[in-house]
């Protein structure tokens, strides 16, 4: 059996944050902007305070068996709740949506390399 990624996207939103907290987010906006953006392990936060009070953290997890992708959203949502937890952010509206990689289709370059046998 293969080792399948999976990538999950932890998608909330920041509800009744104090002066504060509005303040503090907005200070450490830059290093989480989209434009930065990447699925990891620990997983990645993104937001735009400014522009509107969503977040979406991206995470990365493995697994061997195509129903492990419950459990790494499972993982990823409680990662993601704890993260905000700890640092007293208030939150709604936690929804996931998670893609098992192995499934994803090919892109044309990649279709292209696998009928040449360059895999």
């Amino acid at each position: 059996m293969s080792t399948r990624t999976f990538r999950i996207m932890v998608r909330g939103v920041f509800d009744g944050l104090s002066d504060d907290q509005r303040a503090e987010l907005q200070a450490r906006a830059a290093e989480h902007d989209v434009l930065h953006a990447a699925f990891t392990a620990e997983g990645h936060l993104t937001y735009d305070i400014a522009a509107r009070p969503a977040f979406t953290f991206r995470f990365l997890d493995s697994g061997e068996a195509e129903e492990d992708i419950l459990h790494a959203t499972e993982r990823a949502e409680t990662a993601a709740a704890a993260w905000l937890d700890e640092r007293g952010y208030p939150y709604k509206n936690l929804r996931s949506q998670a893609e098992d990689l192995s499934q994803a289709p090919l892109a044309k370059r990649q279709r292209r390399a696998a009928a040449r046998g360059d895999a």
